[in-house]
């Protein structure tokens, strides 16, 4: 018997029942069709060609504008060899992750990171352009970019091309800046909702939180991941903004891996204009009822957005569902459920159709997590493949014919507490080794 293959044993339970059976989800809040970055009120985008790219025919440049300063906050990534523009709007926020702003500006094609003191020059740039553009400030402009590393980003592009989406902004230019936004992405990711004010102290109001995304390969974020903007017109302060983001990106941006790969210019802002309100109404208040239906929406925006990235993986066929539960502490979830989404054997598997339980098992024991072998438990599709750490008799053709869905499922009981978390990814396809081999090209 090799590594690979699976050791029935003995003592299984027959007849198993599915881990998650009696999984009870809250009402979804309402999706916006077509939403995105300017659904919310007070916010317009634009995505047009500025010449970062050949292509004359590809979308390379997106703003986002506030229609007046608001509040803005933001996270970004921890790699070490982090970007020029990430530094820049990292000092735009004081440092400290939020403040305010008027606009995001974003290039594809050319990633200005390790580009040195000439990179910084030319981010500062950037922002200024925007800037005397909108008649704001150059610290009230976030910048991102995203393309190739180590080539020196050209200025002149921002010159014509800043001009020329300010010219095109408008509440439908959502669309039009996600494009913008895509390096190796197959489509573009938005998503935006909708709650009511009422009985919240908002009666009469409807607030709206939308936003884009890119990110498709070098994927596994370490605060945020990719770039991505989002909006709501919500009356929220700053400091509470922030407080707001890095809990949703807790919850969805970070847990998605699609290569295990940590980008250099992850960016995730997050833009509150307050005007679905008058201007003398109160902010939302943390533990407010309105602050908790806010952070909901939020939450379902940001990880709407991140499984669209984990579907749209470099050379993905299957969106993958990790899900980890039975864990001593959130960290031993965490750890259980990134190894098996990394694993290149489970996600070569399910490229193959394959139900070989053996890898996420071997993915899970590797992991670090605390638990007993004989205290485990392994569904896929909903289907009871291990149980005490065995094999359950479980029918190949079924198997086969749930892997057809477009998302793979994976559910894992660890016995050993009651932390769970929930991980995205995709499978492995050659079509991600063609692409990366030649990515520069």
């Amino acid at each position: 018997m090799t590594e690979h293959e699976i050791d029935v044993g003995f003592g299984a339970p027959e007849g198993a029942v599915p881990l998650r059976a009696s999984e009870r989800r809250p009402s979804p809040l309402p999706r916006v069709p077509n939403g995105g970055v300017a659904t919310a009120r007070g916010f317009t985008a634009a995505g047009v060609h500025a010449g970062f790219r050949a292509d004359p025919q590809r979308l390379d440049l997106a703003l986002v504008v506030s229609d007046e300063p608001c509040a803005c906050a933001g996270v970004f990534t921890r790699n070490v060899f982090c970007s020029a523009p990430v530094r820049v709007s990292r000092a735009h926020l004081d440092s400290c992750g939020y403040g305010t702003a008027r606009a995001v500006v974003i290039n594809s094609g050319n990633a200005n990171a390790a580009t040195g003191e000439r990179g910084l020059e030319a981010a500062r740039a950037s922002a200024r352009i925007v800037a005397e553009t909108l008649g704001c400030t150059a610290d009230e402009v976030m910048v991102a970019s995203t393309g190739v590393i180590g080539v020196h980003l050209p200025i002149e592009p921002f010159e014509s091309g800043v001009s020329a989406a300010a010219t095109s902004l408008s509440a439908a230019g959502g669309h039009d800046a996600a494009h913008a936004i895509m390096t190796t992405d197959t489509r573009p990711k938005e998503a935006a909702v909708t709650f009511a004010g009422d009985g919240i102290g908002y009666d009469g109001c409807t607030f709206a939180v939308g936003g884009m995304a890119k990110g498709s390969g070098m994927i596994m974020p370490d605060m945020a991941t990719m770039i991505a903007v989002v909006t709501t017109d919500a009356p929220i302060m700053p400091d509470v903004l922030h407080r707001a983001l890095v809990k949703a990106v807790g919850s969805s941006f970070n847990k998605v891996t699609v290569d295990s790969d940590t980008s250099t210019n992850d960016s995730c802002f997050l833009m509150a204009s307050g005007a679905a309100v008058t201007a003398d109404a109160q902010p939302f208040e943390p533990g407010g009822s309105a602050y908790e239906l806010f952070e909901r929406a939020l939450i379902t925006v940001c990880e709407d957005l991140a499984r669209q990235m984990a579907a749209d993986g470099e050379g993905a066929t299957r969106l993958v569902t990790v899900r980890v539960s039975g864990a001593a502490t959130p960290e031993d979830a965490d750890l259980a459920a990134r190894a098996v989404a990394n694993s290149p054997l489970v996600k070569t598997a399910i490229c193959g159709h394959d139900a070989n339980w053996g890898r996420i098992a071997a993915a899970v024991g590797k992991s670090g997590a605390t638990f007993r072998q004989e205290d485990a438990a392994i569904d896929i599709m909903g289907l009871p493949v291990c149980r005490k750490g065995l094999t359950v008799a479980f029918d190949e053709d079924e198997a086969l014919r749930r892997f057809e869905q477009p998302e793979i499922v994976l559910d894992i009981d660890l016995g050993a507490g009651d932390a769970a978390t929930t991980v995205w990814t995709c499978d492995f396809t050659h079509e991600y080794i063609t692409i990366n081999g030649d990515y520069r090209s």
